[in-house]
């Protein structure tokens, strides 16, 4: 494991700094490049992903996409100041994106509410 927390954290050493920023409200007509031009003035851009449905088969755009920059700093600044700034028409939301939930299983949830000093859930009904 690379956690600096053991059971809390687990990002590996080279990914601590990286900064994953989520971008919503997002007019039907921004493309990668445009999204990327907004955040370069603000450091370097790794990649850029605008959400489409391209696997259902329309290809339309879902209005946010995810913008990666390997500063953890400069990210900040790029949200500080383009949140709720009007692209092509609409002021886009721009926060820090959430990681993904890792599957964890049915101990881990009740060790995790135990440490959280928290029940765990019962269903009450089948």
């Amino acid at each position: 494991m690379y956690s600096l927390n053991p059971g809390i954290l687990d990002i590996p050493p080279e990914r601590i700094n990286i900064m994953n920023i989520y971008v919503g409200n997002l007019s039907l007509e921004v493309n990668e490049e445009e999204l990327k031009k907004e955040f370069t003035p603000f450091g370097q851009v790794t990649s850029v992903f605008v959400m489409n449905d391209r696997y259902i088969g329309s290809g339309q755009t879902r209005g946010y996409g995810y913008v990666v920059m390997p500063s953890h700093t400069e990210g900040m600044e790029a949200i500080y100041r383009l949140q709720g700034k009007i692209l092509k028409n609409r002021p886009i939301q721009v926060i820090e994106a959430l990681p993904l939930s890792s599957s964890e299983t049915d101990q881990d949830k009740i060790a995790t509410d135990k440490r959280l000093n928290k029940k765990p859930r019962q269903r009450l009904y089948r």
